[in-house]
């Protein structure tokens, strides 16, 4: 376990450096954040990479030391997870409510949403993080990426002032090099593929039996073969699950009974059953999956909810009486905070009301600004609190965030529902206008919980690594602030340069783009089609009922699994995500996984047979193999946000593009040609890094 730095050591933490570097890393992995989640629903925890970044450059500088470096890495990682708001935002442009994304509006959100999630957290740290034995995965392990670092660090130098060189551990540790090199590789496919068009993205071959269409297809994203490993085999065999449900049984059922329209080619009439009908299956799965893991998590939920509550109402002694590492910010200046914010909440929602709706005054407009204002106050709490609990129990990355957006997507519409039953205020409305209205009051209302929730379930994360390594609670605090309030200002114009270069699924900005560009936003997609069929009474119910049937029969398969104590568990959630995902996003994320059980494998095996420990073998080559998939992930993220700008600036859908149309067929097999050469080199690469000495 780390070594904390004790009470009353007093070593640079929060500095401008830091902050500076930090603002830099949030720039790239909020970007990258954002492009990835608009493009297959996921978003990838940027608290180890951003430790590793942060080592490689402040090694170099005087002073430098793991507190240091663990707020750098901290207001990168909330930046970070801030991005998980464009599961919903873009939901206001398929509905046509925005045009585009004003600027403040979707900053304040941003903002506001995010620093309410870090107070909301603040009065749990004792309690989750210090007295509790939670086993906050990542905030443990990313105290172990800080530890090793500060050994290295003080290792090279010790060698260093007996002139030995940059010798020992210090130089076969991988570290941000892994990243670097991951990044080129990626950048560089993606550039030959969606800038260059010499490389196809993807491959698909569709053939039937009888009336029953089939479709075999992958995807040759080096991001997603990154995601995959690090999601990990058993939620890669889950989406495996899925994509088979879908495309293997109900394409081909659904392809079997329907008539094809006049001129409708195979692969047309696929994809349409697929996108109209089966993705509800899906839908239908993911919500159950979320409804049965919150409810597993009630009692925890509440023990999160009292404690906090309890927390803000104890007596914490003096500020200046604590200990270093017993600061958290005061309880007055949280309450003062917390007050402001919700001000400012209250405006930025008058504003959004008033802007669809000026003829809506009185009452009913501030009814409906502040109930708003509230729900997202009160609900946001309350699931802050339980998202601290579920991220210290089963980790940020297993957490249900998307669980929890459609949940309170789902309440917000009904309470709107219910308020429009009663109230005669639109009326007076365009009848376009109160059609859109309460979708776009609730989808806008949801982001602001799900940047709460978001924030939530990464900082108390956070908080843990800080307490592993002796940091400063209230500086790790106002690091995790100024990480919201940095990425908040990143996500606006991002969201705005890919939207104007690629489009939306369903929101195009201008004419003759080419669909096939567009980013599916699919968490958005889903959220916006439960929205809106809540309020037109047209939901595919069929489909929602037969995803819920396949989710129930499978939380059983799980549960029996469970029970049986072994390895081997069935995430539903990811199941669902493979029903509603295409094979093209699907397949490189299975691949990912699959590569990384591959991997462990090997090194399992290689340990056993030279009599080695076998984690204490394994643990540097993991590291390299986590090193490289963020890598890839960033790369590939980087550039297509800059293809984004290249495509704004010149106006043309592909303006670097050497070859045309006509080498698509070669293109297709020379992509698939270099896809499988760079995952054979990612095998080698991790298998190739030394075993620990």
């Amino acid at each position: 376990m780390p070594q904390p730095i004790p009470d009353d050591a007093r070593l640079p933490e929060l500095t401008l450096r830091g902050v500076m570097l930090g603002a830099v890393i949030t720039l790239l992995f909020t970007a990258s954040n954002v492009y990835l989640g608009l493009k297959v629903g996921l978003t990838f925890a940027s608290a180890i990479p951003a430790a590793v970044i942060s080592m490689a450059v402040l090694r170099r500088v005087a002073g430098a030391n793991k507190l240091e470096n663990n707020m750098v890495q901290t207001q990168a990682s909330a930046a970070g997870t801030l991005s998980a708001i464009i599961f919903v935002l873009p939901g206001l442009l398929m509905i046509g409510y925005w045009q585009g994304f004003p600027f403040w509006q979707t900053t304040a959100i941003c903002a506001i949403g995010g620093i309410l999630g870090v107070l909301y957290t603040i009065p749990l740290r004792r309690v989750m993080v210090v007295q509790s034995d939670l086993p906050y995965p990542e905030g443990i392990a990313a105290a172990e990426i800080l530890e090793v670092g500060s050994r290295d660090a003080a290792r090279a130098a010790d060698e260093g002032q007996r002139g030995d060189g940059d010798a020992g551990g210090a130089r076969n540790e991988p570290g941000a090099r892994e990243i670097l090199l991951g990044g080129i590789v990626a950048a560089g496919f993606s550039i030959a593929s969606g800038g260059l068009r010499l490389l196809a993205d993807s491959i698909s071959v569709w053939f039937s039996v009888g009336r029953a269409a089939f479709q075999l297809s992958t995807g040759f994203s080096l991001a997603l073969v990154g995601a995959g490993y690090l999601v990990g085999i058993v939620g890669g065999m889950a989406m495996l699950i899925g994509t088979l449900i879908a495309w293997g049984i109900a394409v081909p059922w659904l392809t079997s009974v329907t008539p094809m329209e006049a001129g409708q080619s195979l692969a047309d009439a696929g994809m349409a059953l697929w996108s109209d009908k089966v993705r509800f299956i899906g839908a239908g799965t993911i919500g159950i999956a979320a409804v049965w893991t919150l409810a597993t998590l009630f009692k925890p939920m509440l023990i999160g909810i009292r404690t906090s509550l309890g927390a803000m109402r104890g007596d914490q002694g003096a500020f200046r009486d604590q200990a270093r590492t017993e600061r958290d910010l005061p309880a007055g200046i949280i309450l003062a905070l917390t007050v402001a914010l919700l001000v400012l909440l209250t405006v930025v929602f008058a504003i959004f009301l008033h802007g669809a709706a000026p003829q809506l005054a009185g009452a009913a407009f501030w009814t409906l600004t502040l109930g708003s204002v509230l729900f997202a106050g009160v609900f946001g709490f309350l699931i802050a609190a339980a998202c601290g609990y579920m991220a210290g129990l089963v980790g940020s990355s297993s957490s249900p965030i998307s669980g929890i957006g459609i949940v309170a997507v789902i309440l917000v519409s009904l309470l709107l529902l219910g308020f429009t039953a009663v109230s005669d205020a639109f009326d007076v409305l365009d009848p376009a206008v109160a059609r859109m209205l309460p979708t776009a009051l609730a989808l806008f209302v949801t982001s602001v919980i799900l940047a709460v929730a978001a924030i939530s379930n990464d900082n108390l994360q956070d908080l843990k690594t800080g307490y592993l390594v002796g940091a400063t609670p209230w500086r790790q605090q106002v690091a995790l602030i100024i990480g919201c309030v940095v990425g908040a200002l990143v996500i606006p114009p991002v969201l705005s340069l890919l939207y104007n270069a690629y489009g939306f699924a369903g929101a195009m900005p201008r004419e003759g783009m080419d669909p096939g560009q567009a980013l599916g936003a699919p968490q958005a997609s889903l959220m916006t089609a439960i929205v809106r069929g809540v309020f037109s009474h047209d939901l595919e119910w069929t489909m929602i009922i037969i995803g819920l049937a396949i989710g129930a029969v499978l939380i059983g398969v799980d549960e029996w699994l469970r029970r049986r104590g072994g390895k081997a568990r069935l995430p539903v959630l990811a199941v669902g995500i493979g029903i509603y995902l295409p094979p093209s996003i699907n397949m490189p994320l299975v691949i990912g996984a699959v590569l990384g059980w591959l991997i462990d494998r090997r090194l399992r095996a290689r340990a056993l047979a030279r009599g080695d420990d076998v984690e204490r073998a394994s643990e540097r080559p993991r590291r390299r193999g986590v090193l490289l998939a963020s890598g890839l992930i960033v790369g590939e993220s980087l550039v297509g946000v800059l293809l984004a700008g290249v495509i704004g600036l010149s106006g043309a859908p592909a303006p670097l593009a050497l070859v045309g149309d006509g080498f698509a067929g070669i293109a297709r097999w020379l992509g698939l040609a270099v896809f499988v050469a760079v995952c054979l080199g990612f095998y080698r690469r991790v298998l190739a890094a030394p075993a620990a000495g």
